[in-house]
This record gives C-alpha cells, sequence and structure tokens, in this order.
C-alpha cells in the first residue's frame, strides 16, 4: 500500500485539525454464507503490496468553541459524528487510487453508500479485520473478490461507479480510515454482517446492528 497515500492522509488530518483551532480559538446481501460453524475456505487472490500494520487510533477529535457559554450542548455520539465527519473531510481524493485501497471504497460504496459514515466505516473495518484473520484471503481485492461473498460483484467485477459523486469520495475517504485505523468502528472485530430485513440464522456471536446492517464475528 502506498506510503505517499498514507502520509498524505495523516498530513490532511493536521491541517485540518490546525485550521480548526486557528479559526474558531440491502443491499439485501449478506458478507458471508455462514453454515453453521463450519470454517471458511479462503481463496488464494493475488495481492499487489503487503497490507500495512494498523497503527493506534487517533484520539476523538472535537471541535473547539470560542467562548465556553457559546458552545451547544452535544451528546457524545454526537461528538463523535462530528469529529468523523472532520476526519473524512480531511481525507485526500486521489485520482489514481491503489488498487487495493479501491477494492475496498468499492465494496463501502454499494453495501453502505445509503448509510451514515459510521455505517460505511462498520463495513469497511470488517473487510479489513477479514483480511488479517488468516480464515479469508489476505487482501482487500481477495476478500472482496472472493467468491459468493458480495451480491454486487458479478463475473468478477464491480458494476460502474459515479466518480465525480458525493457518495463515490465518501467511500474513497472511509476506506482510507478504515485501513489506516484512525477511528474505531462502533462494531470493532465483526467478520461477517447482512442486511437487517433478512434472518440467516447465523451460529455466530452478534456483536451489534448499525442502521440497516446487523455484524457478527
Amino acid at each position: 500500500m502506498s506510503k505517499k497515500l498514507h502520509r498524505a492522509s495523516a498530513f490532511a488530518v493536521a491541517a485540518m485539525i490546525g485550521t480548526i483551532i486557528f479559526s474558531a480559538n440491502g443491499s439485501g446481501a449478506s458478507a458471508q454464507n455462514v453454515a453453521h460453524d463450519a470454517p471458511v475456505q479462503a481463496v488464494n487472490q493475488p495481492t499487489e503490496a503487503p497490507i500495512q500494520a494498523l497503527p493506534q487510533p487517533f484520539p476523538v477529535l472535537t471541535i473547539p468553541n470560542a467562548r465556553d457559554d457559546a458552545a451547544p450542548v452535544l451528546e457524545a455520539p454526537q461528538l463523535r459524528a462530528v469529529s468523523l465527519q472532520v476526519l473524512v473531510a480531511a481525507q485526500p481524493q486521489p485520482i489514481d487510487l491503489p488498487r487495493e485501497i479501491n477494492c475496498l471504497a468499492g465494496a463501502i460504496y454499494f453495501e453502505a453508500k445509503s448509510e451514515s459514515l459510521a455505517g460505511q466505516l462498520a463495513v469497511g473495518r470488517v473487510i479489513v479485520a477479514r483480511s488479517k484473520s488468516g480464515r479469508f484471503p489476505n487482501s482487500y481485492c481477495g476478500v472482496v473478490y472472493q467468491p459468493s461473498q458480495f451480491s454486487f460483484v458479478r463475473g468478477g467485477g464491480m458494476p460502474g461507479i459515479a466518480r465525480t459523486s458525493r457518495q463515490w469520495k465518501n467511500a474513497v475517504a472511509i476506506a482510507q480510515i478504515a485501513h489506516t485505523g484512525t477511528w474505531r468502528s462502533p462494531v470493532e472485530g465483526a467478520l461477517y454482517f447482512h442486511a437487517a430485513y433478512v434472518s440467516p440464522g447465523w451460529h455466530l456471536k452478534r456483536v451489534g446492528r448499525i442502521e440497516n446492517h446487523v455484524f457478527y464475528r
């Protein structure tokens, strides 16, 4: 994975935080068809480059206010949402995405583009977790294109993407955040998910639900 992309992302986050301080001071598709507790067979997909180890997550970002008495009253979930929005806005939007990030962003786009940023991140982190689990292919593209896993994959490829849309730009930003581990998912560690309107009867530990998806490990 490109170190240049990682450095650009970190620089953009730092610049965004500095600007803030200066100025204010289901898809119907399940991610995995599980037959009770049967092990999942990994498909050996080629990897363009090894996936970097995840750094420690950044602390929660908050937006300072010029006067304490003028500060809006926000509950903790609202603060987290505002902070994730700031982090998304700070991500670079490379013209040429590395293949692995493109695969990760594509999965986020097709599985969760109508979800909140937190919901999109949860889907992205499932793919990251799978690639590191030893039970699935060890690359994002391998995970995404593993047969019978994601219904949007047809004939070994993805449908067309509206790459100038805000939804795609959000997916690219969330993919970079999911890859670098700079924000924890509310269902961190999940390896499977399905649309909330289906009940596949999986014999797995339920981690939680975010909007239209239910997550398991």
